[in-house]
């Protein structure tokens, strides 16, 4: 009955993971998959025996309180701040599971199989653990966002990796618990080596990598504990992941290596980087925005990061209801890696309750831009940049872009001339079609609804 009971909260498992493809069932699938966590957590405290009620009792108690607190109090613009917290933890609770079996069996008593998956729990969850807090003070400014290298920085990376698989194959034969611990502590520099040399615009695939390594852990530690729903909910989110930062780096064109060892992003100079600035610019005010928002039939929002770190996306959907009771068709342009994990974008826009079927992926936004008469860029740089199109010399050449300046007109709101994470100067801003609103995307969108009233 107990495995019939695990077999039923697998199932919730994969319902939620499959409602969580699209977002008008994403909040019944979390549900489910929540629903079925509890169950196996219900199940497990009830057939097994629990060393301490108490301290189960303290975990539960605190574990909720802080869910619950972090729930309300961090806001939508923090969410992968939060999202590579979750992946970290999720991988010291794998790391912790393998290190209390290291203490309390007997290695040399467990076969093969079973040391293999305690040192791929210890070794993927600690990675896991240092690398996503890492990835968290990149995102939360404690950390510089720009790539941070050293000489040698790969090769050194490398030879730890050797070490670490070496000691790791020694602790297997030798069943001694001193290089389960060394492999434990290797792992955890290297998921700390193997993360600052990322770039902020890379965050995205990071996260998503990181997401798939906290799953794996998962179910690494399931294989050496011979917990089922541990097995099967660890593969999930692993598979997922993978698909996810594969789904990523497509979007991106460019390689995981690419994105894990070519240090993108670290301010080299560019044949553009001495020219921005430097070119004119046609400079709009709200009144100008307002004009040409109104008396156009279609307008396309185009969100990024600088529209969820001005928090303004209530203040873009009260713009988009009232061009809409104007009479003027309202969509969405997403890029799959906009903002700083993947559906930042998504999650944002649906906090501000924007219909689900305004919002467009790269594919179905593309056709429509011909066909639009004003483009509001707010905030996003390096998805709409057209070097990546036109210019085989630049760093993003051949990165699927959204092709905003085959509209009718182009509005970029963005507080200055400064250039993405990919350090590059955007030719779009110069174009005659092209209005530059220099402003912080809250401050510019409240003025240009203001003036769009008083028209």
């Amino acid at each position: 009955m107990v495995e019939i009971l695990y077999l039923a909260a697998a199932v919730a498992f994969i319902v939620g993971l499959k409602q969580l493809g699209s977002p008008r069932t994403a909040r019944s699938g979390n549900r489910i998959a929540a629903l079925g966590m509890l169950a196996v957590i219900i199940i497990t405290l009830v057939t097994e025996d629990v060393v301490n009620w108490v301290t189960i009792g303290a975990g539960l108690a605190v574990g909720t309180a802080l869910g619950a607190w972090f729930a309300v109090r961090v806001q939508m613009t923090s969410m992968p701040q939060m999202v590579a917290a979750f992946n970290g933890f999720g991988g010291l609770a794998s790391a912790l599971v393998a290190a209390v079996a290291v203490v309390e069996v007997d290695l040399g008593s467990i076969p093969p199989e079973t040391s293999v998956a305690l040192l791929a729990s210890l070794i993927i969850g600690a990675v896991t653990f240092t690398g996503s807090f890492v990835a968290f003070a990149k995102l939360q400014g404690i950390l510089p966002g720009r790539p941070l290298l050293f000489p040698g920085q790969n090769v050194a990376n490398g030879l730890l990796l050797a070490a670490m698989v070496g000691i790791a194959i020694r602790a297997g034969v030798r069943a001694e618990a001193l290089s389960y611990w060394t492999v434990g502590g290797i792992a955890l520099l290297m998921g700390i080596l193997a993360v600052i040399p990322i770039g902020g615009a890379d965050m995205p695939v990071v996260i998503s990598l990181l997401n798939s390594f906290s799953g794996l852990a998962a179910a690494a530690a399931g294989f050496a504990i011979e917990s089922n729903p541990l097995i099967i909910g660890g593969a999930l989110v692993g598979a997922a992941g993978l698909i996810l930062t594969v789904q990523m780096t497509e979007a991106m064109n460019r390689s995981l290596a690419n994105v894990l060892f070519a240090g993108f992003g670290s301010g080299a100079a560019t044949a553009t980087d001495s020219t921005i600035g430097e070119r004119p610019v046609k400079r709009a005010t709200a009144e100008d925005v307002a004009i040409a928002l109104r008396y156009a039939q279609s307008v396309i929002f185009v969100p990024g990061y600088g529209l969820a770190v001005a928090q303004a996306q209530h203040a873009l959907r009260e713009l988009a209801d009232a061009l809409e009771e104007e009479g003027v068709d309202v969509q969405y342009a997403i890029h799959p890696v906009a903002g700083r994990m993947p559906g930042h974008m998504n999650v944002l826009l649906a906090e501000a309750d924007v219909p689900y079927e305004q919002l467009l992926d790269l594919e179905q936004a593309d056709p429509r831009f011909a066909h639009t008469d004003v483009v509001l860029i707010l905030g996003a740089n390096d998805v709409v940049n057209t070097s990546a199109r036109d210019d085989p010399s630049s760093p993003i050449y051949g990165m699927p872009i959204l092709n905003v300046d085959r509209a009718g007109q182009v509005i970029v709101v963005k507080r200055s001339l400064s250039p993405g994470f990919a350090g590059i100067d955007n030719p779009i801003f110069y174009e005659d079609k092209t209005l530059m609103f220099f402003s912080d995307a809250k401050a510019a969108l409240e003025e240009t609804l203001k003036a769009l009233k008083e028209l």
